[in-house]
């Protein structure tokens, strides 16, 4: 079906104008203004913002922790991403220690099929023996060209320096990122055993025993080797001032460090840990929400471009069932909260509105830069000629109340209950097809495609 949407104003990343848009075949085929082309449907965007699609590079659908699973799966969760003006995702496919890479990549792409809008996934590597560095060659000419390591969770997760060496030096050759989620897990293990053993369980000490120190000392330590291998590389989730300050050094120091941070760390705080009525344990996630000042300096690092994205890092967990799994010891808490639906809603309000970040700013944040870094741009990430119709009417003067009631992830919680906010997403196409128009769902299981992704230059 072809559409035309006329008389909107058109925010990209580098400018804004009053046009019109041509779409045809799942792409975009003219933009200008007064466009006199014949078209199946018309859509009269005035006194509206066009945005290119949301790209959320961060999430976890369907993610299995011990005997429970996030609890939006690919069909759920991408569904709430559309109605927040997110188009694209990048998800996780994780290797089983001492299984092959692409076994890992062959069973997610079997659950992935569920979604809604389209996707790619990283690759989490836990263990990288001489007979499977290969695989990431592989892996990038299959368009998963970004690898994610851990330095934390030695029981599942972590990978040694060793394995984080190897695929750091491989990635040189190959034209992948190795993204990291930092923290000392040697600090963490003593502070987690000592809470414990003197009968600190509620979840305040979740945050306690995960100090921004150890965000920060992890950070600067990564930072090191990949310095040492002279290849590029991407922290997730920073939430602090000190690991902000290891970044800004390097990147002053001219080394390719990049960095995102999520919406829990610019709007929730340590406070929130100790709500009463284990109403803390929503705010368990990791890293830890951190004293309140942290804020505004996280929103200096995205004014002065030190932190180049926003994702969510969402992963759901009911608070009933769930999360009261760790009533009694903060330790059994899943760790992860809910926020795919929001980023965009958010970072308008609180960043465009207040005077935080321009509108083209806004937009470079959750679409073209998180595009251009993981080998989506253009054909995501931009409103350009040829370049895919994951479009946004966005209606700035829309006044939505955030609640768990009302949104569409499948968990029983929202970490902003009851904001009051403005600027909400009214009409989302993905490749040309209209998949929420006023709240109204008209998208299918399935209908979504897996992005092969290409090197980038970062």
């Amino acid at each position: 079906m072809s559409i035309l949407i006329k008389n909107g104003t058109v925010i990209t990343n580098s400018g804004q104008t009053m046009s019109d848009i041509s779409i045809e075949h799942e792409t975009v085929k003219q933009i200008g203004t007064n466009l006199n082309v014949q078209a199946d449907k018309i859509i009269d965007a005035s006194g509206k913002y066009i945005i290119p699609g949301g790209v959320d590079v961060h999430t976890h659908l369907s993610l299995p922790v011990g005997n429970i699973k996030t609890s939006d799966d690919f069909e759920s969760g991408t569904r709430a991403a559309a109605f927040g003006g997110t188009t694209t995702i990048i998800d996780f496919a994780q290797q089983i220690k001492g299984r092959p890479l692409l076994h890992a990549l062959n069973l997610r792409m079997q659950e992935a099929r569920q979604s809604v809008i389209d996707y790619g996934l990283h690759m989490i590597i836990v263990d990288l023996p001489d007979e499977q560095e290969g695989e990431l060659d592989e892996l990038v000419k299959r368009g998963v060209i970004s690898f994610k390591l851990f330095t934390a969770y030695p029981d599942r997760l972590m990978a040694d320096d060793d394995t984080i060496m190897r695929t750091l030096r491989r990635t040189t050759r190959n034209g992948g990122l190795v993204c990291v989620h930092a923290e000392d897990s040697a600090l963490i293990e003593v502070l987690v055993r000592n809470a414990v053993r003197e009968g600190k369980k509620e979840p305040k000490y979740h945050a306690a025993t995960r100090p921004a120190r150890a965000e920060a000392d992890a950070v600067k330590r990564v930072i090191d080797l990949a310095s040492s291998a002279e290849a590029p590389v991407y922290f997730v989730h920073i939430s602090c001032l000190e690991s902000l300050d290891h970044i800004r050094a390097a990147q002053s120091a001219g080394r390719p460090v990049l960095a995102e941070t999520c919406p829990q760390y610019l709007f929730t705080s340590i406070e929130d840990l100790d709500k009463p009525d284990f109403e803390g344990a929503k705010y368990v996630f990791t890293p830890p929400p951190r004293e309140r000042w942290n804020q505004e300096q996280l929103w200096k690092g995205i004014q002065d471009r030190s932190l180049e994205v926003i994702s969510t890092d969402h992963c759901p967990f009911n608070f009933r069932r769930e999360k009261e799994l760790g009533r009694a010891d903060f330790t059994k808490i899943p760790n992860g909260a809910p926020g795919i639906e929001h980023r965009l809603q958010l970072l308008f309000h609180f960043g465009v509105l207040q005077g935080r970040i321009s509108l083209n700013r806004w937009v470079d944040l959750i679409s073209t830069t998180p595009a251009k870094i993981f080998g989506l741009y253009p054909r995501k990430g931009t409103i350009a000629i040829g370049s895919d119709a994951d479009l946004v009417i966005w209606n700035p003067g829309t006044e939505i109340t955030i609640s768990s009631s009302t949104h569409h992830m499948n968990v029983d919680y929202s970490l902003y209950e009851g904001w009051k906010l403005k600027g909400n997403a009214e009409t989302v196409l993905s490749r040309g097809t209209i998949i929420v128009d006023h709240d109204a769902w008209f998208g299918k299981s399935g209908y979504g495609k897996f992005l092969q992704r290409m090197p980038a230059t970062v």
